[in-house]
């Protein structure tokens, strides 16, 4: 990666050429994903501000929408609340062919709600319990999926946070839910090691992210996921433009009467 710079990754540029390295070994594992049939589920949790929507945003950038989608769902609505807990999450799954990624997922219980005190200890002691086989459901299913946990540390997240709230583009990701996780930062750190010690699986294991530097949170994220699907690049076919068909009979409608954009820029 050449000579490491401030950042601990080094230069700007090296960022750039591995992330477009990477960038096209995702091609070559959606096409594999499509010609294979592959169903895969990866799941992003970690505490607020520890990048995983900068990490989603990187693998999702090169990608084909229609064979890799990103599920970051609401609050429930009262019908999603009375039903089964992994219900709507369910209905996102990937059919054959499809990437899906999860922006936080069914360990909401095991996080926020828990914390929040938004499930009951029976719902959240259900969930420790079921949870495990339900995702070994989802393997025998033929799923594979992975689940990453971005760990950043108090410091940082600080940090972090003091920057969403000095930059007008980024206020957006500072909800009053982040001043209060922010003030509960014990109580979500024995959330996640007990939500370790029930799900992190033999069969279905957490891998856990170093997220300090955001850079080399996408880098090894990327690459780890890479490592854990099997596939082979692809060869695309040769493509060659065909000529324009001439139409000397057709007269097109002048310019004119057609509204255009004004051209501020």
């Amino acid at each position: 990666m050449g000579s490491k710079g401030k950042s601990g990754l080094g230069k700007a540029d090296n960022y750039e050429v591995a992330l477009a390295e990477l960038h096209k070994e995702l091609i070559h594992l959606q096409e594999w994903v499509k010609s294979e049939g592959l169903k895969v589920v990866i799941i992003f949790e970690g505490r607020d501000a520890s990048g995983k929507g900068g990490t989603i945003k990187r693998i999702t950038e090169p990608l084909n929408p229609r064979v890799c989608r990103v599920v970051a769902l609401g609050v429930p609505t009262e019908k999603e609340k009375s039903q089964w807990y992994f219900q709507r999450y369910v209905a996102h799954l990937p059919a054959a062919g499809e990437i899906v990624l999860f922006d936080r997922s069914w360990y909401n219980r095991a996080g926020v709600e828990k914390v929040m005190g938004f499930c009951t200890d029976e719902e959240y002691d259900e969930f420790l319990r079921s949870c495990p086989d339900f995702e070994r459901m989802l393997v025998r299913s033929d799923i594979i999926l992975l689940k990453y946990w971005f760990s950043v540390s108090d410091e940082e997240q600080e940090k972090r946070f003091n920057s969403r709230i000095s930059d007008p583009l980024k206020q957006w990701k500072f909800s009053a839910m982040d001043l209060e996780s922010r003030a509960r930062w014990l109580e979500y750190s024995k959330a996640k090691d007990d939500m370790f010690a029930h799900t992190d699986t033999k069969q279905v294991p957490w891998y856990v992210v170093n997220a300090d530097n955001k850079k080399k949170a996408r880098l090894n994220c990327i690459s780890h996921i890479l490592s854990q699907i099997p596939y082979k690049k692809m060869k695309f076919p040769p493509i060659e433009l065909p000529p324009l068909p001439q139409h000397a009979g057709y007269v097109r409608p002048p310019l004119k009467y057609q509204t255009f954009i004004p051209e501020k820029y």
